[in-house]
């Protein structure tokens, strides 16, 4: 009798041992899909940024090539006040001057486009690289949860099957 009364007792411990490892892997699963999805909130935040950044440098362009065009007026009228100063007409030389300072204003402002659509790009890239990370974290988290689950499942099927 002491003996049954014993295996009873190993077989009561053994099912609340597996009950208690099938609970701990249901909870380990739900942390790992509550890691992934913070990890990819923050990736997703990350590409938010750098998308805002972006929009920045557009910004930061229109601002640069207004006060260029500002500083290129200015020194088109100073050029012309000293042509017109040394007594030169505004022709020959002195309208290639003006023609050629037109024409290297032109080339700086399309360089400064040019800059400010790769640093747009790079930002959009590095939005995309984000997302894809929040991605990529989400569903490893997914697969831990699944083989959490999965060990909760063997768990109880060692214990009850």
């Amino acid at each position: 009798m002491a003996w049954f009364a014993a295996a009873s007792t190993a077989a009561k411990i053994g099912m609340v041992s597996g009950g208690v490892s099938a609970v701990s892997s249901v909870a380990a699963a739900k942390q790992a899909s509550a890691a992934g999805k913070y990890n990819q909130a923050i990736q997703n935040r990350n590409a938010q940024v750098a998308e805002q950044e972006a929009a920045q440098i557009k910004k930061q362009l229109e601002f640069d090539i207004a006060r260029f065009d500002e500083q290129f007026s200015q020194l088109q009228g100073q050029t012309k006040t000293r042509i017109l100063f040394s007594g030169a007409d505004l022709s020959g030389s002195g309208l290639r001057i003006l023609r050629r300072n037109a024409e290297q204003a032109e080339i700086e402002k399309d360089t400064m486009e040019y800059n400010a659509k790769i640093g747009q790009a790079r930002k959009f890239e590095e939005a995309n690289f984000s997302r894809i990370q929040g991605q990529v974290a989400r569903q490893q988290a997914k697969q831990a949860e699944i083989g959490y689950y999965a060990k909760a499942g063997t768990s109880l099927l060692k214990t009850f099957g």
